[in-house]
């Protein structure tokens, strides 16, 4: 079976694009049977030529600015264009880290659905029925009809909105099943767990201390007058006044496993200390990485979990 995991990213979370990649084949006993690819917004030069124009977002319209952390994420939509829609493919984040085989999802009956997927936490799921797209599983051959560049493009005529795009919400709902949460762990780090998404952009543990440089929702549907605040803010002072700084992530074992699997890359010569301080420079990357490097220590040798090994040395 043709077979790849695409990691989306643009070049702010480039070190988390390259770790996760390392993550899937370092607990994979099955490399030789899929890919794995780095999707970075930077190739795709649609993206650049929309750079500061307006688009539709949940109603809202907002600049495209390819400068956002998250402006990658039209790029979920492009794998089965890719696999010339055929195969397999699974798609994630690039702040998603495996602690199991990849293969286990890659290869899993889909019983007849054309996307396997889970529900996202708190109001977008519950009340919203927002589907995560951050983490897929895909039947290629059943996914013809997506074509990431025309939908992008649409956004911009005001024709598209990104919002339930990105949600699933215009997909035929009988195509789609799900998977067990653990395939998209958000922010929870248990022996369960089998990809852990660091969801919660504030705390991602590579980022602690930079300046945020995210755009928040400007629509909620529990309090409204928080969106018009946020609005204000947005339009009087610009797109990231008053939003501070990245924060600790409140998971130790959380930041420990990331530098752990950051450590083995730069062992491995997957990543350079240059490239690091480059990265630091650019606000991309914690200041203190370095630092944090020398201090941490090895993971277990897969397929052990490595909560394991961080649990006894907490």
């Amino acid at each position: 079976m043709k077979a790849c995991v695409f990691i989306q990213t643009n070049h702010k979370q480039i070190t988390g694009a390259i770790v996760a990649k390392h993550a899937l084949q370092r607990y994979s006993t099955n490399n030789d049977k899929f890919d794995v690819q780095i999707m970075d917004s930077r190739e795709y030069p649609f993206f650049a030529g929309r750079e500061g124009q307006e688009y539709l977002r949940d109603g809202v319209k907002r600049i495209w600015l390819n400068d956002d952390l998250q402006s990658f994420t039209p790029t979920r939509f492009m794998p089965p264009k890719l696999m010339g829609f055929e195969g397999r493919a699974v798609v994630i984040d690039p702040d998603i880290f495996a602690t199991a085989d990849i293969w286990e999802l890659l290869s899993r009956d889909m019983e007849d659905k054309a996307i396997l997927c889970r529900m996202r936490s708190g109001p977008k799921g519950l009340i919203d029925k927002c589907m995560a797209s951050s983490v897929m599983l895909l039947e290629c051959s059943r996914l013809t009809h997506w074509d990431a560049e025309k939908k992008f493009e649409a956004m911009f005529d005001f024709t598209q909105d990104y919002q339930p795009w990105i949600c699933l919400k215009e997909e035929d709902q009988q195509s789609i099943g799900f998977f067990e949460t653990q395939w998209n762990d958000f922010d929870k780090f248990t022996l369960d767990t089998k990809l852990l998404h660091t969801t919660r952009r504030k705390t991602q543990p590579w980022k602690t201390g930079l300046p945020t440089d995210w755009r928040p929702a400007e629509r909620f549907r529990l309090f409204p007058p928080a969106a018009w605040v946020m609005r204000a803010r947005r339009k009087l002072f610009g797109e990231y006044a008053f939003l501070g700084n990245y924060k600790q992530h409140p998971d130790r074992n959380q930041e420990q496993f990331f530098f752990g699997l950051l450590k083995e890359c730069v062992s491995e010569d997957k990543i350079s200390e240059a490239f690091l301080r480059k990265e630091m420079e650019l606000n991309h990357l914690r200041h203190d990485a370095l630092d944090i490097l020398s201090n941490t220590p090895d993971l277990p040798s897969a397929p052990q979990h490595p909560l394991i090994c961080l649990q006894q040395a907490a």
